[in-house]
């Protein structure tokens, strides 16, 4: 997650360039609708790992052939983009087709880096809300992302068949669950509270289900959702070191055997599918209260367009990106990475075809854009999450002080 390092790099950043830069340097204008006379475009992301690299890279390579083109692409680390992106704006020198990471949509956009899609033909319909909120600012939709993910609540079968457990559907059953799976050697739950994005990602599904919100951090909803992280882990059914743990960390202690359930993502599967001996599946976050329905924070990338003084690249950009989101590369990326089609009309026939992804499907229907109420200001909100939570499980302020004390009020 990179909003941190976005807002940093923003604060020495001026609009004015940023819309001087956004020009791009392709080679001279051609005039709009010559679109036929472009044979290449340029692409940056920050797929740099395998298998995501090549997974990603068959699917450029479809839409480059199916464009009559070829592609120019460079890839980057995560933590590296946006100062990237931001640099190639001053120089002028910013790729065709832009990926961005769905919380810094809206930011890049309002430093008039980006095209507005629906100017050059795209649309979002048929996709699922939180994505649409991510990916608009100021009423104009500026990217488009294939594929989306979130985090649920993994189980391991055998350990909750033998315990006599059934998967929980509320925080009554997820607390007393996690009780009587826990025993020496072995946590009944792991979940990852530090003092990241990241931390504040995994909480998000607690606080939202529970009614709590990022606009007002002082509630008792919040308040009682941090309550909840703070009953598992006093009394001993969660590791004290979750405040240390990333979600690769959760996911290694529910391979080893150390933690009955976790709360983790889908991009872990391929690890657990590594470890046949692990039975495992996945529900939907659990409620606090029976009327309530489970919300949890959408993941995923967008693709974008950076302004383009040559319209007629600029529209082939967006047609590649148009491409890009077509029904079967939806399906196609879906399948291969363990993610979740944006297309609301595709998620049945997805699941039929990865079963093991039904939970995650049905999430992602009411699961939430984390910049979808603060827009660029999540952030700030992001922040006193993480440090409140630390607060919190450290005993260092009660559930109900916490957020107070770490937003210093």
């Amino acid at each position: 997650m990179i909003s941190k390092r976005i807002a940093a790099a923003l604060a020495g950043a001026t609009t004015v360039s940023l819309l001087l830069g956004a020009c791009g340097n392709n080679g001279g204008s051609q005039a709009a609708g010559s679109g036929a006379s472009v044979k290449s475009l340029t692409i940056l992301d920050y797929y740099n790992n395998e298998p995501d690299k090549s997974l990603v890279q068959k699917g450029l390579d479809g839409c480059a052939s199916q464009l009559g083109i070829t592609i120019q692409r460079e890839t980057v680390p995560g933590d590296t983009l946006i100062q990237k992106v931001l640099q190639q704006a001053s120089s002028k020198t910013l790729p065709d087709v832009l990926m961005l990471d769905n919380p810094d949509v809206q930011q890049i956009a309002a430093t008039g880096a980006l095209a507005p899609l629906n100017d050059l033909g795209l649309n979002a319909d048929g996709v699922i809300k939180g994505m649409v909120d991510a990916t608009s600012y100021q009423g104009k939709l500026y990217g488009l992302a294939p594929v989306t993910n979130t985090i649920a609540l993994f189980y391991n079968k055998d350990m909750l068949a033998e315990a006599g457990v059934q998967p929980p559907k509320t925080w009554d059953e997820l607390k007393a669950a996690a009780k009587k799976l826990t025993k020496p050697g072995r946590y009944g739950m792991a979940f990852n509270a530090n003092a990241t994005y990241e931390g504040s990602w995994q909480f998000l599904p607690a606080m939202w289900t529970n009614g709590g919100d990022e606009t007002n951090l002082n509630s008792p909803q919040v308040a009682e959702a941090l309550q909840l992280w703070v009953d598992l882990v006093k009394s001993g059914s969660a590791s004290k070191s979750v405040i240390n743990w990333t979600q690769g960390d959760v996911n290694d202690q529910f391979i080893a055997g150390k933690a009955a359930m976790m709360v983790n993502g889908p991009w872990q599967i391929p690890a657990l599918n590594k470890n046949p001996k692990i039975k495992w599946d996945v529900v939907k976050f659990p409620v606090n209260k029976p009327d309530q329905t489970p919300v949890a924070p959408l993941g995923g990338e967008a693709w974008t367009v950076p302004l383009n003084k040559d319209q007629a690249k600029q529209q082939k950009a967006a047609d590649f990106v148009k491409c890009l989101n077509s029904d079967a590369n939806e399906l196609a990326w879906a399948k291969a990475r363990f993610t979740i089609p944006t297309r609301t009309s595709l998620l049945d026939e997805y699941v039929k075809q990865v079963p093991s992804m039904k939970a995650f499907a049905e999430q992602v229907k009411t699961a939430r854009s984390r910049t979808g109420k603060l827009g660029d200001k999540w952030p700030d909100a992001a922040k006193v999450i993480y440090q409140a939570i630390q607060l919190g499980l450290t005993g260092k302020a009660t559930a109900q002080d916490a957020f107070k004390q770490a937003s210093g009020g």
